[in-house]
């Protein structure tokens, strides 16, 4: 009813198709113009888009329906619609094509309405949460009036290259200007740039000047990116804008690859430094590549499924609340994982359930939420009770947007990540997402400790539980003609053996290695011993024998080394540092 020759696309789709009408989700717009430049993204989201396709030749195929696909809390879901559009006065309401018989945009809009619950549920949103709802892409928040970006050029350079390796890896990017005090949203200022509006980055460049341009910057390359106003108008007015005197200094050739347009279409360019002080905030999307068959890095992805649950009985309570929140912290779901590398990057996202179908009761702003990782002991495999000698290596923000997500380099070893939300006692799902370069078998630790079983009869239950943190040995016997030696150390516990990593060429080795042990046997002592890594056969330098029982000191102690066997008593080169806790109520510790 609206046109003669309807269609789904009018020459293909691009990230000029698209207006926003009179909702307020110029996030959305801005999100669709982002998918409109990856053709394998959106390809997703509109599968079998040919088939789809009005066709006046085959009118009897039409059914009327449209299907699409959306990343929804970590599954792939279609979403049907029917052709019917909100119009007034014969015009589309909300999104709409510039060609006034191409219907992608509006009906993609109207799929989204449906998952979300209503059109009234997209009335302001994120870019980001669009963007993964479209790509199932791991979405990042920078603020960058907080990263000082547009002060510190070095944080500038980083920000560049990062947003470039991304863009060019099919990662998305929006980015906006959060209202201040004196402002107003869709208030615009006065470098024509619109206050709390999102807009699409379509490009990032790098752009060479000429040897003629040398003597009038200071250097060869400037660096560019692009934006999409999602109005399709109003644009920035500044330097690099379309008719500023700077772009006849580049040549038609150069002008032409960066596909300069000067129309008011909504789509500029500007220097990355005048971006990074005139907007504050951008969100990165990226495109995680998990594939064994690219040219580019892979990841190892795991993903879980969790839930913050509220119990009155402290063991099986899930909703423990922030870091801040000593006596219920713990009481958070946990998971750990390992890290196998001498050092790995590691990136994590959680992400909170779409809380936008809760709108109509009031209740459809995110929650707040964030993370700890903390270093725990390397064979631990039941739930932290207790902050002894766990190291905290990482905290997230705590933000009330659906996804958190931080970039961390770990170090070797076992590391606990607990999610929560800010506040103790809310009740919501999340999933859990975790990227490294080699497995980390990321799973959830459910168990408060050892399962008594029939065989435990047979064989005995713990009645101890031990923990042993060696912080360092120093002073040990000299090893080889440099004055080095390769320490490590090896620590025994009835059948278990824990060893640490080689330090290598010192006398003085930083270890750092935690441990712990569920004993059945209580008056067998564990000991420390270290040893020194050799090509054939390794060398005793030294032990430590201890009783480790719950009246021992907890604070840190230095022991002597001393010898086995017959010269168990002996003293040999070298001391150790370490922490023990023992008790005797296994979900202490």
């Amino acid at each position: 009813d609206l046109c003669e020759d309807p269609h789904l696309f009018v020459n293909g789709i691009s990230s000029h198709d698209l207006h926003q009408g009179t909702l307020g989700n110029c996030w959305f717009v801005a999100a669709c113009s982002c998918l409109a430049l990856r053709k394998t993204l959106w390809q997703q989201v509109i599968p079998d888009f040919n088939e789809q396709e009005w066709d006046p030749k085959t009118p009897d195929k039409y059914a009327g329906i449209f299907r699409f696909r959306f990343w929804c809390f970590g599954e792939w879901t279609e979403v049907v619609v029917d052709d019917l559009l909100p119009t007034m006065d014969g015009k589309l309401i909300y999104c709409h094509s510039n060609v006034k018989n191409e219907f992608w945009s509006a009906l993609l809009e109207k799929a989204y309405a449906k998952l979300a619950g209503s059109y009234e549920a997209l009335d302001g949103g994120s870019a980001a949460d669009a963007i993964v709802d479209f790509t199932g892409a791991v979405a990042e928040s920078i603020d960058l009036v907080q990263g000082k970006y547009g002060e510190i050029i070095s944080e500038q350079m980083k920000l560049f290259e990062d947003l470039l390796k991304v863009h060019k890896r099919g990662g998305l990017i929006s980015c906006s200007i959060t209202a201040s005090s004196g402002s107003t949203n869709e208030m615009e200022t006065e470098m024509g740039l619109v206050i709390g509006h999102a807009y699409s980055v379509t490009a990032i460049r790098k752009l060479r000047l000429g040897e003629r341009l040398i003597f009038s910057f200071k250097a060869e390359k400037l660096f560019m990116i692009r934006l999409r106003n999602p109005w399709g108008k109003r644009e920035w007015n500044g330097a690099w804008s379309d008719n500023s005197e700077e772009w006849k200094k580049v040549s038609s050739s150069e002008r032409k690859s960066l596909g300069l347009t000067l129309e008011n279409d909504g789509e500029f360019w500007m220097t990355f430094e005048d971006w990074c002080k005139n907007f504050t905030d951008v969100d990165i999307c990226r495109i995680v590549n998990t594939s064994y068959f690219s040219i580019h890095k892979t990841w190892e992805k795991k993903m879980m499924h969790g839930a913050w649950t509220k119990n009155s009985e402290p063991l099986l309570n899930r909703s423990g609340g922030c870091f801040d929140n000593k006596e219920t912290f713990l009481q958070n779901p946990q998971y750990i994982f390992d890290v196998k590398k001498t050092e790995d990057k590691v990136l994590v996202s959680l992400q909170q359930e779409d809380r936008r179908k809760y709108k109509k009761e009031g209740k459809g702003d995110s929650i707040p939420i964030g993370f700890e990782i903390f270093k725990v002991e390397d064979n631990r495999s039941y739930r932290l009770h207790k902050l002894t000698v766990q190291e905290r290596v990482a905290t997230s923000l705590y933000i009330n947007t659906r996804t958190v997500f931080l970039k961390r380099i770990l170090k070797q070893g076992r590391y606990i990540l607990i999610p929560t939300t800010y506040h103790p006692g809310i009740i919501t799902k999340f999933i859990l997402r975790l990227f490294t370069d080699v497995p980390s078998k990321l799973r959830e630790l459910k168990a408060d400790k050892p399962k008594m079983t029939c065989w435990s009869l047979l064989c005995g239950y713990p009645r101890r539980v031990t923990q042993i943190k060696i912080h360092s040995a120093e002073g040990l016997q000299k090893q080889d003609r440099s004055g080095g030696a390769d320490p490590y150390v090896l620590i025994k516990c009835e059948n278990q053996n824990m060893r640490s990593p080689v330090q290598h060429n010192t006398t003085s080795a930083i270890f750092d290695t935690q441990v712990i042990f569920y004993r059945k046997n209580i008056d067998s002592p564990i000991i420390v011993q270290v040893w020194n890594s050799n090509i054939l056969c390794d060398q005793f330098l030294g032990q430590a024998v201890l009783a480790a029982s719950p009246s021992d000191p907890r604070e840190q102690q230095t022991l002597q080394l001393r010898g086995r066997g017959s010269r168990e008593v002996a003293e040999v080169p070298g001391h150790i540092t370490i922490k023990v806790f023992s008790s005797d109520d296994l979900v202490e510790l």
